[in-house]
């Protein structure tokens, strides 16, 4: 912990324990779930997942009229980045951020861990990063967020017009990021979103966009999505574009059902990795009820039919509990 944040928690814990009249109250958020899955071609067989993740969050008004929150969230073994002894090392703590906000200044939110860039925050597909699922499919790269990022969201210039921008110093020898994000919902049933990020750090550089558009009319839904990386040194990684489209359709207020398809386009690669997904969701009582069936092909940029490369197939059963 470096000294700011512990002349921070310091200062926070002896206003807390001199006064109760200033002391903030936290709330706890969560969920129960239950998940089981299984993918062709592996030799794990089934796998079963649990929802294991609080979030501890507390905000108030100050006396100048600014509004503050802050957020913590404990999700035991969740940073894969990592190596599996720094998980067990980090568990069970998890993305952590404070918001400073007021209707002249905006707002301003510092991520001490797990935050996004204006970019990387909308860089989820239209189908929900079905190729995530694939098990082994090409990771879709953004601009570089995380640790010590701070977002700015500037106040209303617009009705329905969203501008924000972010930026991460990286860390000791690590790349440093810029982004920027437009977004405009003022069509009934309309909104767009454009958003570009730089990641530098010596003798290389990258540049992520992404753009999206969804219109809902009615009970149906159509969204698009296009998220392309650039990469100015060949040597270290090559470029690559990931689009989608997904079709939601209402059923009811309880039924719901969605298709969509993502194609990952890899520079130098003669075979794009394709993924598509058909959902359906019930919720009944409290209780919500998914059913996925996802098919890939060219995993790896490959037609091999093997356990690594190819054809994938996978389904996904789960159910959330509101309580």
């Amino acid at each position: 912990m470096n000294t700011f944040k512990k002349i921070g928690l310091t200062a926070l814990a002896g206003s807390l324990a001199v006064s109760s009249a200033v002391a903030g109250e936290m709330s706890v958020a969560g969920s129960a779930s239950l998940g089981v899955k299984n993918t062709t071609k592996t030799s794990a067989g089934k796998s079963w997942t649990m929802g294991n993740q609080l979030t501890f969050s507390g905000s108030g008004e100050l006396d100048n009229g600014m509004n503050v929150s802050l957020s913590f969230v404990l999700d035991q073994d969740d940073d894969t980045t990592l190596s599996e002894t720094a998980r067990e090392e980090n568990s069970p703590f998890d993305s952590h951020s404070l918001t400073i906000s007021s209707d002249s200044m905006g707002t301003l939110v510092f991520s001490g861990e797990g935050g996004s860039s204006a970019q990387s925050a909308i860089d989820t597909t239209a189908a929900g990063d079905a190729w995530d699922n694939g098990s082994g499919f090409t990771a879709i790269r953004a601009s570089e967020a995380g640790n010590n990022s701070m977002m700015y969201t500037l106040p209303s210039i617009m009705d329905d017009l969203t501008i924000k921008a972010s930026y991460s110093p990286g860390s000791a020898g690590g790349p440093g990021a810029t982004a920027w994000h437009v977004g405009y919902a003022g069509v009934e049933g309309l909104s767009l979103d454009y958003a570009v990020g730089q990641t530098e750090s010596i003798g290389s550089e990258q540049e992520h966009t992404t753009m999206k558009a969804s219109y809902a009319y009615s009970s149906f839904t159509l969204s698009y999505s296009n998220t392309e990386s650039v990469h100015d040194d060949a040597s270290v990684s090559t470029d690559e574009e990931i689009s989608s489209w997904n079709i939601a359709y209402t059923v009811s207020d309880d039924l719901s059902i969605s298709y969509g398809t993502e194609t990952i386009e890899t520079e130098s690669a003669a075979i794009d990795e394709e993924a598509e997904k058909i959902n359906v969701s019930y919720t009944t009582g409290g209780v919500t009820l998914s059913a996925s069936q996802f098919e890939f092909s060219g995993k790896a940029n490959s037609n091999a039919n093997t356990a690594s490369q190819g054809d994938v197939e996978r389904w996904a059963l789960s159910a959330t509990f509101a309580f």
